[in-house]
Formats: C-alpha cells, structure tokens, sequence
C-alpha cells in the first residue's frame, strides 16, 4: 500500500510540473499536466489515475490563472473521468484504444459544455491546442508506462 502511495504522490507531483509547461494559447490551463496522471491511470488504476487528473487540472488551473473561474471544476471532474476510462481500457489490454479514448474524450468532448456559458466559437478556438496538449500527454503517457510499470514492480528501489 505505501509503494502505490508514492507512487501515486510521484505521479501527481510530476502532474504539478507538467501544469508549469503551457501550451502558447488563450487558454492559460492547457499544459502537459495530464501525462503523469495517464502514467498513473496505467499502473496504478482507475482511481489513482481519476485522483491525479482531477487534482492535476486543479493545479493547472490556479497556475494559469482559472481563466474559466468555477467551470474548471467541471473540467476536472471530466478530467478525472478520462484518467479513470483510460486506465480501464489500457489494463485490458486496449492500450491503442485508451490512448484514443482520451484523446477524443479530451480534445473534442470535454469542451463541448463550455459552449453554454462560452459559446460555440469558443469551443472551436480551443480545439486545436486541447487536441495539440492531448496529443503530447497521450504519447508522453504511452512512452512512460512501460518503464514506470518495470521500475514499480521491482522487489528493491533504484540505488542512487
């Protein structure tokens, strides 16, 4: 339980340095903060790769300013409904599938609700950088796993 635990804490503080490296759009939350959560969501599962997306988003967020005020709450709990479907569908197997799964529910889903409060060409502006950060998080992810699974089934930890 304590090794899933680091992990886990690994994961997120990793997600907090990715909410530092933003995309250059109008958005100020669009990062590779999603990346270490889909790491997470690999080899740690549903609910850990739920926990770090959402709390990711959050940090991302505050650290671009909360330029959509109280609708990131939504995007977080969207987020955090993507790390839970991707690590489902990776842990059977579907790694191609998760992979497209998140980037779908991501770059083109997610966004879909903003239209109410932000209208139609705001959603359309924001699709591209989502897709371009969905993208970057997904590949990122999917190079990353396989090791981070290696080195997490390991009896002893890594010597310095």
């Amino acid at each position: 339980m304590s090794r899933r635990l680091a992990w886990m804490a690994v994961c997120l503080a990793l997600s907090v340095a990715g909410s530092f490296i933003k995309l250059p759009t109008f958005v100020g939350s669009i990062a590779l903060d999603s990346a270490p959560a889909l790491v997470a969501a690999a080899i740690l599962g549903p609910r850990a790769g739920a926990a770090v997306a959402g709390l990711g988003h959050l940090v991302s967020a505050v650290v671009g300013g909360w330029p959509l005020g109280p609708f990131h709450w939504l995007v977080a709990l969207e987020m955090a409904g993507l790390g839970a479907l991707f690590a489902v569908l990776h842990q059977r197997g579907w790694k191609m599938g998760s992979a497209a799964a998140f980037f779908i529910g991501n770059a083109l889903l997610a966004p879909l609700p903003l239209a109410v409060s932000f209208g139609w060409p705001f959603v359309l502006a924001v699709i591209p950088p989502l897709s371009a950060a969905a993208l970057a998080n997904v590949l990122i992810a999917l190079a990353v796993a396989p090791a981070a699974a290696r080195l997490m089934t390991k009896a002893g930890a890594p010597h310095a």
